[in-house]
């Protein structure tokens, strides 16, 4: 059997995949500068966002589950 290779880390902690193989990830802008958003910006940051799906095969070659 041949060697996947290694899964990265620190790229696997900030995506998930879903069940159907969008890939999940976090939106932009949360860590600072918060105060100045509107309700509804700082609403949208909240949970996961499916992330661009160009890149689904690059996302795929780093996770090796």
């Amino acid at each position: 059997m041949a060697h996947a290779g290694k899964t990265n880390k620190s790229f696997a902690k900030r995506i998930k995949m879903s069940g159907t193989g969008k890939v999940m990830k976090r939106p932009p802008g949360q860590n600072h500068f918060n105060s100045k958003d509107t309700g509804n910006q700082s609403r949208n940051k909240h949970g996961d966002k499916v992330g661009p799906h160009e890149l689904t095969d690059k996302v795929k070659a780093l996770i090796f589950n």
